[in-house]
């Protein structure tokens, strides 16, 4: 069994008398410790894949399963726990506290989980173990992904989700944080799923998912992915 598995997700949306379907018979999987970077175009269903396997919605049918456990079948109580104990969430825009420094940032997540890393410890890992007492607007936009990922990591999750985390930043940025995704998976087997439009970071991944109307149509294995520092977009 695959660490994460879609069977015939479907997800559909209804607005009046008419249904849209944004995830239409998704099947695949994602092995525990891989960067997998999903990509597709601007409406293939990227994110409401994100959003139920995070989940922070629910599929109309179909199977997901991660680490074993049927995520499809959950209570919304059982989801609650799910996101707080299990996923660490980084966004494009970084959503962090602007009256909070960066560790107290860090310490806020920390304090919702069963089984925290040192918030401190986790800041020097990104890189920021000189910013701790700085607060968001007195950090670059890159230093504030930077903390928005040690948010997510200090929770110590088994799966980190990435919706574009690079999407706000510039080309340097951007790369020095795709980087730190990979070292997460690769260094320290975390399982990352990435969340993108940009095809440029195909390259980084263990797995590439190419999403299309609302399915699966390839996916791809890299059995040596290029370190993020060497692609171009």
């Amino acid at each position: 069994m695959a660490f994460v598995e879609f069977r015939d997700v479907r997800k559909i949306y209804k607005m009046g008398a008419l249904e849209v379907a944004a995830a239409n018979g998704l099947d695949f999987d994602i092995e525990e410790g891989e960067l997998a970077v999903v990509v597709g175009p601007s409406g293939s269903g990227k994110t409401t894949l994100l959003n139920m396997l995070g989940g922070m919605d629910t599929c109309s049918s179909g199977d997901i399963t991660l680490a074993g456990r049927e995520v499809s079948s959950f209570s919304e109580k059982e989801l609650v726990q799910y996101r707080r104990h299990e996923i660490g969430f980084v966004f494009q825009f970084y959503n962090l506290v602007q009256n909070l420094t960066a560790l107290e940032n860090v310490e806020l997540a920390s304090q919702i989980c069963n089984d925290p890393l040192d918030a401190k410890e986790v800041l020097a890992l990104v890189g920021l173990e000189d910013r701790m007492d700085n607060f968001p607007a007195q950090l670059s936009g890159g230093e504030q992904q930077r903390v928005a990922i040690a948010r997510a990591l200090a929770k110590n999750p088994k799966l980190l989700l990435c919706d574009e985390p690079t999407g706000a930043l510039d080309y340097k940025t951007g790369k020095a944080i795709l980087a730190l995704l990979q070292e997460a998976s690769a260094v320290h087997g975390r399982t990352v799923v990435l969340i993108t439009h940009n095809a440029a970071f195909k390259p980084i991944a263990n797995r590439v998912i190419h999403i299309h109307e609302g399915r699966a149509a390839a996916v791809e294995l890299n059995e040596t992915p290029a370190s993020a520092q060497t692609i171009e977009w």
